[in-house]
Formats: C-alpha cells, sequence, structure tokens
C-alpha cells in the first residue's frame, strides 16, 4: 500500500485530501482483515490513501504513541529547529521498533509527495492537515476546543517532520522504496 502510494501520490492532486468510496473503502478493509488475496495496484489511490489513514487511526495508542502525547506536542515550543529536530530524535527512540520502521515510511512517501507538491497541491502544511489526526490522538478525549488546539499543534509537528525528515530520519529515507 505505502509503495503505491509512494509511485503514485506525488502525481496525484489532493491526495490523502480527497477521500475514496466509502462502499469500496469498507469491502476493501474487510477483504484485507479476512486475508483474502487483494490487488491493490487494481483500486484507486484515493481509497489506498484513505485505507492507510484508517490503518493509522486503528493502531492503538497511535503510532506517535499517546503516552508520549504531551512531549509531543511540546516539541514545537522549543528553541530553533536544532534542538526541535534533537527533541523528536529522542521521542522516536522511546517508541516501539515497529513504528519507528512504519514512521520512516511514512516520511518517505510524504516527502516524496511533498517534492512534488507543484502537481500535486499537496504541500507540507496540507499533508500534516491531512494525515497528522491519524499519527497522534490524546489519550483521553476532551473538549472541541481543547481538541481543535490539540489538531492545530499535531499538525504543525507533523509538516515539521515532513519539512525536515531527511534530517530526522537520515537521508535515506529518500531512497527506502529503492528505484520503483
Amino acid at each position: 500500500m505505502l509503495s503505491l502510494l509512494y509511485q503514485e501520490g506525488p502525481s496525484t492532486e489532493g491526495i490523502f485530501r480527497r477521500s475514496g468510496s466509502a462502499k469500496t473503502c469498507k469491502e476493501l478493509k474487510e477483504k484485507l482483515d479476512l486475508g483474502a488475496e487483494v490487488d491493490l495496484a487494481c483500486e484507486s489511490i484515493f481509497v489506498m490513501a484513505s485505507l492507510f489513514k484508517d490503518f493509522l487511526r486503528n493502531i492503538p495508542g497511535s503510532i506517535l504513541s499517546s503516552q508520549l502525547c504531551d512531549k509531543w506536542v511540546s516539541v514545537m515550543d522549543q528553541g530553533n529547529n536544532e534542538e526541535k529536530i534533537k527533541s523528536i530524535q529522542r521521542l522516536i527512540e522511546q517508541l516501539p521498533r515497529a513504528n519507528v520502521v512504519l514512521l520512516r515510511y511514512i516520511f518517505g512517501v510524504l516527502h516524496g509527495i511533498e517534492m512534488r507538491s507543484e502537481e500535486n497541491q499537496m504541500n507540507a502544511f496540507n499533508l500534516a492537515i491531512c494525515i497528522a489526526p491519524s499519527l497522534l490522538w490524546p489519550p483521553v478525549s476532551s473538549t472541541p476546543d481543547i481538541e481543535s488546539e490539540f489538531t492545530k499543534k499535531i499538525s504543525s509537528l507533523v509538516q515539521f517532520l515532513i519539512e525536515n525528515c531527511c534530517r530526522i530520519f537520515g537521508e535515506e529515507i529518500t531512497s527506502l522504496f529503492g528505484e520503483i
């Protein structure tokens, strides 16, 4: 799925912004959950993007770990970019290995899409608005005002992660998918 998003996402206007067919997403998710053979290449890229965001939202405690929520939210309040990057790297070190591997691939995809933002209209800000709520959420529910403020902070963090992913995850993030 990530490989398809990496291949087609950069040339797809509004990737992650436009939703795939709800019916198709539901049917495909059911097939995947049952372990059925599915040819993802035959599906709409918008269905893939919707399914992927759904997958991320269903990771228990979120991929960035709701237990570290306060620390993630406070990263953007730190000093200069170098300090923010160091703080992010320290937080990433606290995540389970599987989460870190998946994050590297996610940001490899997002970086590839962002590099062609003139074509797809999805710069780091737009991508962050669309994907941030799927990457981290507070451990407890709160008022709509607090949730709105939280979403803004996490979107800002994700935008920073996209814009600085090569410095955070290493330059090899640009070649994780090889020559597709």
